[in-house]
């Protein structure tokens, strides 16, 4: 099972990224998928993430709910981050995680650094 995450950069405060985590080997239908951000000398903390590919499925830590969306494509596999109104406080290594609904067993990507700053 691979988990690969993309679309990190920097970004001005306020600005916007998405991310994208394509897994292969590993259906989202049947699994919690989602992401952690780890910043520097805190711990790794969960962010957001969806059950299957459905909408209605989502969690969202408070300290990004209203401002990330997440949403899953089944065709493709993969699972996408949209952040808005980024503060210097998202600033962190974002990691593609997953579980798996039946087993518990759990997978990570290597992470894609965001940077907000001015």
């Amino acid at each position: 099972v691979q988990l690969q995450a993309s679309g990190g950069g920097l970004v001005q405060p306020g600005g916007s990224l998405r991310l994208s985590c394509v897994i292969s080997g590993s259906s989202i239908i049947i699994s919690e998928t989602g992401w952690y951000r780890q910043a520097p000398g805190k711990q790794r903390e969960f962010v957001a993430s969806i059950t299957g590919t459905s909408t209605d499925k989502t969690k969202f830590s408070p300290s990004v709910e209203g401002r990330f969306t997440i949403s899953g494509d089944y065709a493709k596999n993969a699972i996408y981050l949209e952040m808005n109104s980024l503060t210097p406080e998202d600033t962190a290594v974002y990691y593609c995680h997953q579980r798996r609904i039946v087993t518990g067993v759990e997978y990570w990507g290597k992470g894609t650094l965001v940077t907000v700053s001015s």
